[in-house]
């Protein structure tokens, strides 16, 4: 699965540490309670220097909805984590490869020097960057192994989408059209992932309606920051 789901899943990661958010000093007022644990406005500026970062994007580009949508992906977590709580690091192989994802997006830092300097402008460290990686993974892994065994896609969902979806795409961009042998399991997997995302999506409702969840009236105007 694409860690990035960010779109969706992407939004599965965990920020506990308490940094210095984009103009340097130390903030740690509660933003929100969600079933008695806070998240912080460090928390939360973390999180949007990590997805600067992850996206490849400038710190200080971020409107007031994207700040919101931000919070909001650390409530979800935090509902998800009171579910399936990672109790194992992920492993070193896979953070390291995630990592170099990571830097793939940033050509001006490839040196370690750049790198570091880069992460430093974010408010970030290595480590933190590695912990949160790691977690994001481990979660992941927690879900899917929750959701996926219940997602069934049979032949005429992959037949219905190569009728319907692929074939008038190909058509579209002028494309030769492929056999459906050729690409039923490719077809098969997406529709797979897209089934993964609804259920998640389905389960984070139901675990905010049965939650207590509480954002201080002050958290909306730091959104327009």
């Amino acid at each position: 699965m694409n860690l990035r789901l960010h779109t969706g899943l992407a939004f599965l990661l965990c920020a506990a540490l308490a940094v210095p958010c984009f103009g340097g000093a130390i903030v740690d007022r509660v933003v929100a309670n969600v079933n008695g644990n806070v998240v912080l406005q460090s928390d939360w500026e973390q999180e949007l220097a990590f997805e600067a970062l992850l996206d490849a994007r400038p710190l200080d580009s971020f409107t007031s909805e994207e700040r919101k949508r931000a919070l909001d992906r650390l409530i979800d977590r935090e509902l998800l984590r009171e579910q399936v709580r990672p109790t194992e690091a992920a492993p070193a192989d896979q953070v390291a490869a995630r990592i170099a994802e990571v830097r793939k997006l940033h050509p001006g830092a490839t040196s370690d020097n750049d790198w570091r300097s880069l992460l430093q402008r974010h408010g970030l460290t290595q480590s933190a960057l590695e912990k949160r990686l790691g977690e994001e993974i481990q979660l992941m892994k927690m879900v899917e192994a929750r959701l996926r065994p219940s997602i069934q896609i049979d032949q005429h969902a992959v037949e219905t989408y190569y009728r319907d979806e692929l074939l008038p795409q190909l058509k579209r961009k002028g494309e030769p059209e492929v056999a459906l042998p050729e690409v039923f399991g490719r077809i098969k997997d997406l529709l797979a992932e897209q089934r993964l995302t609804q259920l998640l999506s389905g389960w984070i409702a139901t675990l905010r309606s049965a939650s207590h969840i509480q954002t201080p009236p002050a958290t909306a105007g730091d959104q327009n920051r």
